[in-house]
């Protein structure tokens, strides 16, 4: 209690306050497990909400930038999707988005995926000047100033994204070939939805993640509803990830 004290005194925790949050917030106890070096990664959120977990990983230990997100994957009939950011931010800015795509693609390149990302929306490449799709488009543009060689294109609809043929009806120059394995959401609402849409229409209920993006130390939340499989591909996830600091 007395670390934890000392990293939140300027953030109006006292000693008192300190003690009893260590005693009784799982959460807070193995980040700062991971914080001493004593634990090399952690998993939770099977209770409680990711706004509530997240807190504590943000006091202790931290991100890498000023954005965390949540991305799931999803084994569906004949191709595997990514999808962000599903639990984290509410209304993410184009900048913010920017930031978690890149942070999206990182990830699956380290799952060995080469990402192919599709920035959806309501519109379809220009079809409306809605506040969202302008949003995303100007999401695209950071995108392109910032990671050049990322495959990537938007906004579009979602079977765009996933037919190649639809697009080039559209716009035959498009920069995304193929399909997309990273779809990326204008909001936490439409990004959630899909998620759970897919996963109990198309996937068995079978999901990975919610895989923590931006946190500094490797950790990820879990959802309430994990079963003991996710579990166990979390945990892997993490020791593979701790492996390789």
């Amino acid at each position: 209690s007395e670390s934890y004290y000392r990293l939140m005194a300027r953030e109006g925790i006292t000693p008192q306050y300190a003690k009893l949050e260590m005693r009784r917030r799982t959460t807070l106890i193995g980040a700062m497990l991971l914080k001493k070096g004593e634990a090399d990664g952690m998993i939770c959120g099977t209770v409680s909400t990711t706004t509530a977990h997240l807190r504590y990983i943000d006091q202790v230990l931290g991100g890498t930038n000023d954005v965390y997100a949540a991305m799931n994957g999803l084994v569906l009939p004949g191709r595997q999707i990514f999808l962000v950011d599903t639990h984290v931010n509410i209304d993410p800015t184009a900048e913010e988005l920017a930031e978690i795509t890149i942070m999206a693609a990182e990830e699956l390149k380290r799952f060995g995926i080469e990402p192919k990302v599709a920035l959806l929306s309501h519109s379809n490449f220009g079809s409306s000047d809605s506040p969202s799709s302008i949003k995303m488009r100007k999401t695209l543009a950071i995108l392109r100033d910032r990671a050049p060689d990322l495959e990537v294109d938007g906004e579009m609809h979602g079977d765009s994204a996933l037919d190649q043929n639809v697009r080039d009806a559209l716009v035959p120059d498009g920069t995304l070939k193929g399909e997309a394995n990273l779809l990326v959401c204008p909001n936490i609402d439409s990004a959630n939805i899909s998620y759970n849409l897919l996963k109990a229409a198309a996937g068995n209920n079978v999901a990975i993640g919610p895989i923590l993006l931006g946190a500094k130390a490797p950790v990820h939340i879990l959802t309430p509803s994990a079963t003991v499989r996710r579990i166990l591909n979390q945990t892997a996830l993490v020791v593979v990830k701790a492996a390789a600091k």
